[in-house]
């Protein structure tokens, strides 16, 4: 590797909280973050236009399928905001969609400047889906947002793949919101705890994370609440995606961006920035477990997290114990809950599992919650030096993961980042249900939801196992008794029919 030790210099966040109307383009908010981390660093706009590497997140109006294209954006983010600061990068890429995308760019910049590719880097995105929306419901214009529509596309970095397959659409998987409630049940049935109960734990988890977003400066529901207020379903609070109310869930529709410069260490001393800014990435690790949801293990569990949690602890020589600050991804409790499990955390480690509040109170924007959570480590990491701080990221349906481990403290082995392909095939290589799209007779559940409106209950998920034990995906009858039976007590393991039902889908009718 050359004996380059990478380091992070500098870290920039911002929340617009202003009229809509006048909200920053996302080009705009890509500045501000990015300039913020200049600053952060010490190296102002002279140091900004000298990197020679640039990353951004992808905006989640890029996702394959999205129905915002109406919304205008630079088509080649990474060079629009190139031009703003004035640098001319040789290397400029942007991602590929995916929560994991922040660590999984860090670690890759960090090997590029091991490798000696890169010299100085600036990582960042922003989400502006809360004053787009906006604008587009009160009929507001974007002629402040039309901006380079025509550039070449740019770049990607990350995996391309849709994270659902077409059947797996068909039933509803293809919305997080949908799917995360899937491994919610399956995990609370597991456990056998009744469904009041798990609620309640639920609560209990998630109350913890308002209390840290209530005294973060960029958090976009600065509000701490109780338990109960979490898990009460009321009209501003309704159900979701049956168990989750509201609350609970992930919140994309927020104006935020972040972003993070990262250096070799010769050349931040080159640019004066002090030592004690400095923080060095000393393990990290990416993988992604069996990639559709059908084709897992099981839905309480992840694989990907237990592997990459142990390799980036691995690679930075030190134990969990060693961890001062962390922040487990948290789009829904669910990926709290089996992020703890698979590092070995109890959900009340006095350590505390957010460093930011969280995706549903902090905000969660879009592709780039965890670029918060890594310059919010860097804060509290730069406050204690010598202290820890584990940084986990998740995509698409506790899908990919990537993990960082962050400290002050010089690591005392050169950076290697083992090549991520090494867990994949151990991963790739475990054994799985078959699935059948096409079942048929006597089946039952192996994992459920119902997805709400505001008006209420409207679908029902099943996750099931046929005769034979194969999986399969299914929607049940929607009538309101059906529903509300769903949603009265445990259904996991519940028997039924299965058979074909409307639209090229299947109908799990329960006994």
């Amino acid at each position: 590797m050359g004996g380059v030790t990478p380091v992070l210099i500098g870290a920039g966040q911002f929340t617009y909280r202003g009229d809509p109307a006048a909200s920053p383009s996302p080009t705009a908010l890509l500045k501000i973050a990015a300039e913020r981390a200049a600053a952060d660093a010490g190296i102002g706009a002279a140091g900004l236009a000298a990197i020679d590497a640039l990353a951004v997140a992808g905006f989640t109006i890029d996702a394959p399928g999205s129905t915002r294209g109406m919304i205008p954006h630079s088509s080649n983010p990474p060079a629009s905001l190139a031009a703003q600061v004035g640098a001319t990068p040789r290397w400029a890429v942007y991602s590929h969609m995916g929560g994991n995308t922040p660590q999984q760019l860090v670690n890759v910049i960090a090997e590029r400047i091991a490798c000696g590719e890169t010299e100085l880097a600036l990582a960042v995105g922003a989400e502006f889906l809360g004053s787009a929306l906006k604008r587009l419901t009160k009929g507001l214009g974007f002629d402040d947002w039309r901006e380079d529509q025509d550039q070449t596309e740019p770049e990607r970095i990350g995996d391309p793949r849709s994270g659902v397959t077409a059947y797996e659409a068909r039933h509803g998987l293809n919305r997080p919101i949908n799917t995360y409630p899937l491994f919610e049940n399956a995990l609370r049935a597991r456990d056998g705890r009744s469904i009041a109960d798990h609620q309640a734990r639920i609560g209990r988890l998630f109350a913890p994370f308002t209390k840290v977003a209530a005294g973060n400066p960029e958090a976009w529901f600065p509000v701490e609440r109780t338990p109960e207020e979490l898990m009460t379903v009321s009209e501003r609070n309704r159900m979701v995606g049956f168990p989750y109310p509201k609350l609970v869930n992930a919140i994309m529709e927020v104006d935020q961006s972040a972003g993070l410069i990262l250096a070799s260490e010769a050349k931040a001393r080159e640019l004066g920035v002090p030592e004690e800014k400095w923080v060095y990435l000393h393990g990290c690790a990416d993988a992604a477990d069996l990639w559709f949801p059908l084709d897992r293990q099981d839905f309480h569990s992840s694989p990907a997290m237990r592997l990459t949690g142990q390799r980036a602890l691995e690679m930075a020589q030190v134990g969990l114990e060693r961890m001062d600050f962390i922040d487990l991804y948290s789009c829904f409790p669910v990926a709290v809950e089996i992020g703890a499990e698979a590092l070995g955390l109890a959900l009340d480690d006095p350590r505390g599992l957010t460093v930011t509040g969280g995706l549903p109170y902090a905000g969660g924007p879009g592709n780039n919650y965890a670029m918060h959570s890594i310059a919010a480590t860097m804060g509290k990491l730069r406050a204690k030096p010598g202290s820890y701080g584990l940084v986990t990221a998740n995509g698409w349906y506790l899908t990919k993961q990537s993990t960082g481990v962050y400290s002050t403290a010089r690591p005392r082995a050169p950076f290697e980042r083992q090549d991520p392909g090494v867990l994949q095939r151990q991963i790739d290589a475990l054994p799985h249900p078959a699935v059948t799209e096409t079942p048929q007779g006597p089946a039952r559940i192996e994992t459920y939801t119902v997805v709400h409106r505001r008006e209420g209950p409207f679908m029902g998920i099943v996750i099931g196992r046929d005769a034979a034990d194969r999986r399969f995906a299914a929607l049940t009858p929607n009538d309101p008794a059906t529903l509300a039976g769903l949603e009265r007590g445990e259904q996991v393991g519940r028997t039924g029919q299965v058979g074909p039902g409307p639209g090229d889908t299947n109908l799990f009718t329960p006994d």
